[in-house]
């Protein structure tokens, strides 16, 4: 059963709220507010017919009005065309004397449980697109998770590559830097016995008398 709904009203900036629900908690959320306004006198519970009649209209919207104005709520409110520069508070518009309205009847029951089911409909709804938003915002993070993922063991792969050839080139400078000591001992002997020969045959050493 959908639960009874009231009433609630702040101000914030330079416009009065106002908002049909079931709790307090459930205003301050409709409001946006992480702090218990009830608590400190920021906000209350409203008994004013035509601010009732209002929202019950629009069960779970924010209306709003210029502060500090009689005027009607409604969700698309707008300041003053007048309002003056560096003033903190729209002043209030004055209107001729009329005369006084009878007083709005209170809404009925029925009335009441229609702005109930409306209410409960309309968050149930935005639940729902809650939940689809944060299904998104999963599957985004799991999509970037693996491009993430996928980018660092591409990374990993390419510098385990890179060390193994490096590893390559550094056994192959070995090898060659061991056939190049080789070449070279086996150079200094050849050209001792080459320079030996040489001078034996400038010297005529290697003739032979006959």
């Amino acid at each position: 059963m959908a639960r009874k709904l009231k009433t609630f009203t702040t101000s914030a900036g330079f416009f009065d709220l106002a908002v049909a629900a079931p709790s307090m908690k459930a205003a301050l959320e409709a409001w946006g507010s992480r702090s218990n306004l009830f608590q400190h006198g920021f906000a209350k519970v409203s008994e004013d017919p035509k601010i009732v009649a209002a929202t019950m209209a629009h069960p779970g919207v924010v209306l709003r009005r210029p502060v500090g104005s009689a005027g009607a709520f409604s969700e698309h409110a707008e300041l003053p065309k007048d309002l003056p520069a560096g003033t903190a508070k729209p002043a209030p518009a004055k209107r001729p004397a009329k005369r006084p309205e009878p007083p709005t009847k209170a809404i009925d029951d029925k009335t009441a449980r229609q702005a109930a089911r409306a209410f409960e409909k309309e968050q149930k709804r935005r639940d729902s697109e809650r939940r689809r938003e944060e299904a998104k915002r999963q599957r985004e993070r799991e999509h970037r998770a693996r491009a993430v993922g996928a980018a660092e063991a591409a990374l990993d792969q390419a510098r385990k590559d890179h060390e193994a050839r490096v590893e390559d080139i550094e056994k192959d400078r070995a090898a060659l830097d061991k056939r190049s000591q080789a070449e070279d001992a086996r150079w200094r002997k050849k050209k001792e016995e080459l320079e030996a020969e040489l001078r034996r045959a400038r010297s005529g050493g290697h003739l032979r008398l006959v």
